[in-house]
């Protein structure tokens, strides 16, 4: 299991593919603060709930400094399908290999319903405007989870 990220640290740069297959990466993103979200997997109903939350306060967000990227290990076909089904705005980004969620300690053990299996750990992580950790959550719920950053990040 990779190290969980803690402020202060550089934020892993990466280059995924978004939904439609356009390389996005971190550094694109320098002088902006960037919500990095990592969830388990697209048209899942925590997943929907959590992606439509970040939608649905996108402006608010940019509004605010931020930009928001999810990222999952789903194909880009599938982020596609869930951003059409779901009226996502959020920038979806496939890391099939999973090499950036085990980057920012975003893979490996947890529970679920009981048991130890390993999986995508649903964590959000803040970057700031030079590109170091400013927060880093682990094991956040889906459901109420962009209310409690608004409230943390105080917007």
């Amino acid at each position: 299991m990779a190290d969980r990220l803690t402020p202060g640290e550089p934020a892993p740069d990466f280059t995924l593919p978004d939904a439609d297959g356009t390389p996005v990466s971190l550094a694109e993103h320098k002088g902006r603060k960037v919500i990095v979200y990592f969830y388990p997997a697209a048209l899942t109903p925590g997943c929907t709930k959590q992606a439509c939350d970040f939608t649905d306060n996108l402006e608010l967000l940019a509004g605010a400094g931020y930009d928001v990227i999810g990222v999952s290990p789903d194909k880009p076909e599938k982020l596609a399908k869930f951003r059409e089904k779901e009226s996502l705005k959020v920038t979806l980004v496939a890391d099939s290999d999973k090499a950036v969620l085990e980057a920012y300690g975003a893979f490996g053990e947890k529970k679920l319903y009981g048991k130890t299996v390993t999986g995508v750990i649903r964590s959000t992580v803040v970057v700031d405007e030079e590109g170091k950790v400013e927060h880093a959550w682990y094991n956040v719920k889906a459901t109420g989870h962009v209310a409690k950053l608004l409230k943390d990040l105080k917007i």
